[in-house]
């Protein structure tokens, strides 16, 4: 346990260590600069994120699983029988209710 604990602190304060010895830790106008998107924000970091990004991304994710799901299904759908076509059928039937009702809502229109 002691040795684990050693290791573990050795590698968490090594580097910050090295990084002081060899002077990377000062600060300066071109390392405090944006360096994600290449601009600066436009608005404060603080403000509300628009919902409708969530919403999309969202669905992406229900449809990409939905394609996860339809896959392996497809493969076996012989072998399983009617049973496992209904209920594939009817898993398809909720998820295209689901995206009407978005669709009818607005959730899929940008402005």
């Amino acid at each position: 346990m002691g040795v684990a604990l050693a290791l573990s602190l050795l590698f968490v304060f090594l580097p910050m260590a090295v990084s002081r010895l060899t002077g990377t830790h000062a600060p300066d106008s071109e390392k405090l600069s944006e360096y994600e998107c290449g601009f600066p924000a436009f608005e404060a970091p603080r403000k509300p994120f628009d919902v409708r990004f969530y919403l999309v991304a969202i669905l992406f994710i229900i449809f990409d699983l939905e394609a996860a799901f339809l896959f392996p299904w497809a493969v076996v759908v012989l072998d399983l029988g009617w049973e496992a076509w209904g209920a594939m059928m009817v898993f398809l039937g909720i998820l295209t209710i689901g995206f009407i009702y978005e669709w009818k809502k607005g959730a899929l229109d940008w402005d």
